[in-house]
């Protein structure tokens, strides 16, 4: 039948070379302001490409293309209202005083010279505690933004090693979403898969915490930083009630997550604590803002202030430039740009697969499978490619951990090379494409252009070019025991 008929592949490319194209543009005219419009609409138009291809060069039907990119929206929808709860967490917690008190002892613990490691090594701590990447940046992560700027230390190395540490944490932690649903769909056990990572992924964070010490090397703590950073600190104390109380919020939500209670609900709490904290200990901040606005302390005042810093972002003006800076932002508002992002992307995978284009691309790569070192290096390549087409890690790690599963039986390899192929590319390739979910996502928290920080995510990097290594001269792949190739162990 016509309407079954399967795309070219040259032909399948189409959307994808639009869409490139359309994004060098992007950064060419736009640079690091991609974010604010222009690629949303270049994966929108890169869409309708491909669905005109679908429907009037394949006879698909547009319903059904439609169907997929319903679909394909809906998968994001979890992490559309996730990444709105953090705008909103961000703002409360800046007026709790949570993020400026984080900020407040990270200076007296943190020196230029130590601080892009020790950044990389709290992220990795506390990431492989909650097994979230995206929880770590949007708490930890932000107060250690605010730590590297007041060290005078660019925001695109400190980001990087925020993700660095992040997603090591996402990679390794049995807590982690990606961690468990990789041997899920490989055929494996999660302790056999996080073993067999450790092979690819101990080098990779060694090489990274190297790169972050000879950058650090170079930032000396002058006296203009030791003043800025005194400077800063009072300034801080001046405008927010600094007391340990208020850490009972962050410690609180990270229980929750320890304790598995799923995301939404945990940073609803946190926005609950949050806004507790802050009539009690930031109440003179909050009588300070009713006075500018001529507003008796009423509890309409309070709501009003509270409902507006939740939706707008926390605004504040004083006489230092950079607690301007580090504190006016958040807000659910603050993340739109991010969402539209998002769904445009979801657009994207969505047509792409309803026209059947991305099973043709996923299918070509699968063909050039020789052996068992290029079946691994196809498999990478394919969970990068599928970042890029679909924007979304989960689907990168599903798709090619189904049309790959068989071709490793085929090769007798042992399920955990599969498994740990997906992490190393579907997990830690998402946040270096900017189009893709978790890059948007960590743009938005740490307020820094993927285009800045791409370059200093050391270990997704390297873990990549590792694995890439060890599938190129077949080592660390594993086969099954001929007398026990039906177990996993």
């Amino acid at each position: 039948m016509e309407e079954t008929k399967k795309p070219h592949f040259i032909i399948s490319l189409i959307p994808i070379i639009v869409l490139l194209t359309l994004l060098v543009f992007n950064i060419k005219i736009y640079g690091d302001a991609t974010l604010d419009g222009s690629n949303q609409l270049a994966l929108f138009i890169s869409s309708f490409v491909c669905i005109a291809i679908g429907v009037f060069g394949y006879k698909k039907k547009y319903e059904l293309i439609e169907k997929k990119i319903v679909e394909s929206i809906t998968m994001s929808a979890q992490a559309i209202l996730i990444l709105l709860l953090v705008g909103v967490i961000i703002s409360i917690w800046i007026l709790s005083g949570i993020v400026p008190g984080l900020i407040y002892y990270g200076l007296f613990l943190l020196s230029p010279q130590y601080f892009l490691p020790a950044a990389c090594l709290i992220c990795l701590i506390v990431s492989t505690a909650t097994g979230s990447s995206w929880s770590t940046a949007g708490t930890i992560g932000i107060a250690l933004m605010g730590i590297g700027k007041a060290l005078g230390i660019p925001d695109g190395m400190v980001a990087g090693a925020i993700i660095s540490g992040s997603y090591f944490g996402d990679k390794m932690s049995p807590l982690s979403d990606t961690t468990n649903l990789a041997p899920a769909v490989a055929g494996t056990d999660v302790f056999t898969h996080i073993r067999h990572m450790v092979n690819t992924t101990l080098p990779s964070i060694i090489i990274a915490l190297v790169g972050f010490t000879i950058l650090s090397i170079s930032f000396q703590n002058d006296q203009a930083t030791i003043e800025n950073i005194y400077i800063l600190r009072t300034a801080i104390t001046q405008t927010f009630n600094i007391n340990p109380l208020i850490f009972l919020v962050p410690l609180l939500v990270v229980f929750l997550v320890i304790k598995k209670v799923p995301a939404l609900p945990s940073l609803v709490v946190g926005v609950l604590g949050g806004v507790i904290v802050a009539i009690i200990f930031q109440n003179n901040l909050l009588h300070t803002f009713f006075a500018q606005q001529n507003l008796p302390p009423t509890i309409f005042s309070y709501y009003k202030q509270i409902m507006y810093i939740a939706y707008q972002g926390f605004e504040i003006q004083t006489d230092h430039e950079l607690m301007n800076v580090l504190f006016n932002r958040g807000g659910m508002a603050s993340m739109l740009n991010t969402v539209w992002l998002i769904l445009m992307a979801m657009v994207f995978g969505g047509s792409m697969e309803g026209t059947g284009m991305l099973q043709v691309v996923a299918e070509k790569i699968l063909s050039l499978v020789r052996n068992a070192g290029s079946l691994v290096a196809a498999t990478l390549a394919s969970t990068i490619t599928m970042n890029i087409l679909t924007s979304d890690q989960y689907i990168s790690i599903v798709l090619p951990g189904r049309m790959f599963k068989s071709a490793y039986e085929k090769f007798n390899l042992h399920p955990k090379n599969l498994s740990r192929a997906l992490e190393d590319a579907g997990t830690l390739s998402s946040v270096l494409i900017p189009w893709n979910s978790c890059a948007a996502y960590i743009s938005g928290v740490l307020q820094v252009s993927p285009l800045t920080f791409i370059p200093y995510c050391f270990f997704n990097i390297t873990n990549i070019l590792v694995a890439t290594f060890y599938a190129g001269f077949g080592i660390n792949i594993v086969k099954l025991p001929p007398t026990t190739e039906k177990s996993l162990d």
